[in-house]
């Protein structure tokens, strides 16, 4: 006993110079940059996999893209008719998925019953290429709250979707999976950059869902736009008074980096239940009009700028403007139009 108590009881530390601490090795930067500099010559000839597409030719690997609308428009429709073609390889509206892909569906807002009927709905033959990942079943399953503006909830979600070899993500919706992040602070959105540049080096696509707000443009900061590949935007018809159910809408191309218009043409979508267990899809190309009005809409105003973005000449849209003005909701003064009356939001289709 006392010799236990004759000893120390702090142990002796030997000294430690600060050249024997071992540190983490730097990356050695100037090496990296030298390495991964090249030629222009180099560049012409440089052996590059092309990226296949997922999609039509506007949908291709690795893209960023978005879906926006008001609320109840038909957002969610469109992205699981997507979801669905591409996981099977089949065909939504006039564009055909090559071959069958991986699709993860990330559902942040809708009730979980909704979403088994509408995917019900749309296919009475599902696969295992599609796969959900669901607030709900996220909470129920495992008591927590699915949150992407969480570092390690984004760094978590990329390792699944390359452990499973997934190779488009569908995060619906924008809002609501990334609680936290200030819709307006072009700032905010540094904290997702990142990880979606991970995703893009991985080749794999990432659509968002999102909310258009009162003024007919997507809602929050353009920001997010900039690294878009493409932008799908979402609107009643002209004709609106006609639908009596089921979601029905004109969706075109704000942006389309990866094909001319011609292959991205706006078409005009219905979504109409044919019984409890069914829905029955049709579409058409749009009117001229509709795209029309959607271009008023978002800001265009003069013949020259409407025409360059409908790929039309300025005659052909002088001819669309004087429908326009026939049917009552468009002015002509001088050179510019406007909507005849100012108009809040479109009341949406029930679904």
């Amino acid at each position: 006993m006392n010799e236990l108590l004759d000893r120390p009881t702090i142990l002796d530390v030997p000294d430690v110079s600060a050249d024997e601490v071992i540190k983490p090795e730097a990356p050695d930067w100037p090496g990296i940059l030298t390495a991964a500099t090249v030629t222009a010559s180099e560049l012409q000839t440089l052996p590059i996999t092309p990226r296949e597409a997922i999609l039509g030719k506007w949908f291709r690997q690795g893209d960023q893209g978005f879906i926006f609308a008001p609320r109840g428009v038909g957002k969610t429709w469109l992205a699981m008719l997507f979801a669905h073609a591409i996981a099977t390889g089949g065909k939504a509206g006039p564009w055909d998925a090559p071959k069958p892909r991986r699709v993860l569906y990330v559902d942040g807002e809708m009730a979980l019953d909704l979403t088994q009927i509408r995917y019900r709905a749309l296919s009475a033959t599902p696969g295992d290429n599609l796969m959900f990942l669901h607030h709900e079943v996220v909470f129920q399953r495992t008591g927590k709250v699915l949150n992407l503006t969480s570092l390690l909830v984004q760094e978590s979600l990329l390792q699944h979707a390359i452990e499973n070899k997934m190779e488009v993500l569908i995060l619906d919706n924008l809002s609501c999976l990334f609680s936290g992040v200030k819709e307006n602070d072009a700032d905010a959105w540094e904290m997702i950059l990142p990880w979606l540049l991970q995703l893009r080096r991985h080749r794999i696509a990432v659509v968002f869902i999102a909310h258009a707000g009162r003024n007919g443009f997507m809602r929050g900061t353009s920001r997010r736009e900039d690294a878009a590949v493409w932008i799908l935007s979402l609107s009643e018809p002209v004709e609106a008074s006609i639908v009596t159910t089921g979601a029905r809408f004109v969706a075109r191309f704000t942006k389309c980096r990866n094909t001319p218009s011609e292959d991205a043409p706006a078409l005009e979508w219905h979504f109409q239940r044919e019984d409890a267990d069914g829905v029955n899809v049709k579409w058409s190309v749009a009117d001229p009009l509709m795209i029309f009005r959607g271009w008023i809409e978002e800001g265009l105003n003069t013949c020259s700028d409407l025409a360059a973005e409908m790929q039309v000449s300025k005659g052909q849209i002088s001819k669309i403007a004087r429908r326009a003005q026939k049917a009552g909701w468009l002015t002509i003064k001088g050179r510019r139009y406007a909507l005849a009356t100012p108009e809040g939001p479109r009341q949406p289709y029930p679904d």
